[in-house]
């Protein structure tokens, strides 16, 4: 058995074995987010596009240093952070394994979220917006594409700091919603929603191209939504 996979499957007994009255919810529920990603160890996820595929609305720039210098720091401390959860679960130390939730969610919602920005991203010229099933349950639930791209986007902006605005599928209900999260807490982890789309409103995301307009940066991401994606994930989370 790998070094990872013994990590995995030690931190999936330690959840079990420990209880909800020993292990905090936020621990389990980020932890169980990493896990159902279907890796046993975080890695640097490929761009489907080049870096300068998204200009101009996201400059090479900005994709280079988001991509290389800002994901792969929250992969390297992710890994980093199940190796200390794999030794404090080894000697038996639920006080190390509880101090670990804010590392292990920080940097396990940095690596899923980006993860997902990333897919939600369309090269120049080849956003042709949503169709079929999509287009109906989005005119369901808000109206008209228009209105829940002015939802999302006034939620967004407003965000204090840093964060993401999302449109999620609520298991429930069967319905969209548009939801926030600070810093890098995952929606599902977070919130219960499925992300089906995810706009990233931390600085880092937009600075170089945007200074510190995130209106404008945020209404310029619309053009390069890669609207099949959403489909894909909406039709996934409904079978």
């Amino acid at each position: 058995m790998s070094a990872s996979k013994l990590i995995v499957d030690k931190a999936l007994r330690a959840s079990i074995s420990l209880g909800s009255s020993k292990i905090p919810s936020e621990l389990a529920k980020s932890s169980a987010a990493f896990l159902s990603s279907g890796s046993t160890k975080a890695t640097l996820p490929d761009l489907p596009y080049d870096y300068d595929a998204l200009e101009p609305v996201i400059s090479s720039e900005t994709m280079t240093l988001h991509h290389t210098k800002h994901h792969n720091t929250y992969v390297t401390n992710l890994n980093a952070g199940m190796e200390k959860l794999d030794a404090a679960i080894t000697a038996g130390d639920v006080s190390g394994i509880i101090t670990l939730q804010g590392a292990l969610k920080f940097n396990g919602g940095g690596h899923l979220n980006h993860t997902l920005f990333w897919e939600n991203l369309a090269p120049t010229g080849k956003s042709s917006g949503p169709s079929g099933h999509l287009e109906a349950c989005i005119i369901n639930c808000f109206g008209s594409l228009d209105a829940m791209k002015a939802e999302l986007s006034a939620k967004s902006i407003a965000i204090q700091g840093s964060g993401w605005g999302w449109l999620g599928y609520n298991t429930a209900t069967g319905r969209m919603e548009v939801a926030t999260c600070a810093n890098q807490d995952p929606l599902q982890a977070t919130t219960g929603l499925v992300p089906l789309l995810g706009i990233d409103v931390w600085e880092h995301a937009y600075y170089v191209d945007y200074r510190n307009v995130r209106p404008d940066y945020v209404k310029a991401v619309w053009d390069i939504v890669n609207w099949d994606v959403v489909a894909e994930r909406l039709a996934a989370v409904k079978k």
